[in-house]
């Protein structure tokens, strides 16, 4: 089996001190596309090949073309949660596509999208229904769809179902000076250059890779990840977030808590994704997240660069969820 990694890598840009700096590195270089409800799937890729495939610790098994069929994902170990809501098992026929088609069984998903787990039932329906009223908007433009396309009691078993899910870290934060060669496929799937073994300078990006990419091919909803961060950018972070660097920020742990594991409907930020967490950042300071809440945010980020976002980026997906 090929190896492909998920990441998302950019070339490295000196880093100018101005709010509204883009932090390009946490974003994939193609916007995805958005079926049409009742889109015919994709074409299976890597190709069909008749094999059925299987993960350690679970009884089921599932060929490709069952492993890329929008409306029946697969879940791995089904025992570990609650019985799925339809809509998150298998979308519907209004435009959503099925939730855990992205962010799996376990909730966690990919650097690409959101670790849902560690957020209340209460936030998860507000953000929903930012998606769909078009508070938030920018990068995430399937989850403007899907939302779109969800109706208010399918918003709300959704979030029920999600905030039931327990946290887990899965995400581990190396300092380095040097990072595998990556390069992009469509669908912002970061992979390896095959054939390539050859390392570069990390420079001032983070970049994020499956521990196991073999387990991420098939959707192993318990694979996790590494991030790569720059040496020094984890102490930075933490003084950003537990001090607010003489005033470039406010202290996180205000409001989301000594640890950064929630208090109330704040949610967790603890054990994300570094990338996930860079562009909420960037959203919440150039306004593309603008729900109810997101003004307490814009005075966080106002004076954030881009550099300082790939710092408490690094710290936060540090820390235990």
């Amino acid at each position: 089996m090929k190896k492909l990694f998920l990441v998302m890598v950019f070339a490295s840009a000196p880093a100018i001190a101005a709010a509204a700096d883009k932090p390009d590195w946490a974003f994939g270089p193609f916007v995805p596309a958005v079926p049409p409800p009742n889109a015919a799937p994709a074409p299976v890729s890597p190709p069909e090949d008749g094999k059925r495939y299987t993960i350690s610790g679970s009884t089921r098994s599932f060929t490709r073309t069952q492993m890329a069929d929008p409306k029946n994902p697969q879940d791995w170990f089904p025992n570990e949660h609650a019985p799925m809501p339809a809509v998150v098992a298998h979308g519907n026929s209004a435009g959503a596509r099925a939730c855990i088609t992205c962010h799996s069984g376990s909730g966690r998903g990919n650097p690409e999208n959101s670790r849902v787990p560690g957020a209340t039932e209460a936030y998860l329906i507000r953000q929903l229904e930012d998606f769909k009223s078009g508070a938030r908007k920018g990068w995430p433009v399937n989850m403007i769809a899907i939302a779109k396309g969800m109706s208010d009691q399918e918003i709300k078993d959704a979030a029920k179902w999600f905030a039931s899910l327990k946290t887990s870290k899965w995400t581990k934060v190396v300092e380095t000076d040097t990072v595998p060669v990556t390069t992009f496929t469509p669908g912002n799937m970061g992979i390896r250059i095959p054939g390539n073994n050859a390392t570069e300078v990390l420079g001032n990006r983070i970049i994020e890779i499956p521990e196991d990419e073999d387990l991420v091919r098939v959707r192993d909803p318990r694979a996790g990840f590494v991030a790569y961060v720059p040496k020094g950018s984890v102490a930075k972070g933490q003084n950003l977030v537990a001090t607010g660097g003489d005033g470039k920020t406010v202290a996180c742990t205000i409001c989301h808590g000594p640890t950064l594991q929630g208090i109330g409907d704040v949610p967790g930020i603890a054990g994300r994704s570094p990338l996930n967490i860079a562009r909420q950042l960037y959203y919440f300071q150039n306004g593309d997240r603008s729900g109810g809440w997101a003004q307490l945010m814009k005075g966080a980020t106002e004076k954030l660069t881009k550099d300082d976002m790939l710092n408490i980026s690094a710290y936060v997906a540090s820390l235990d969820p």
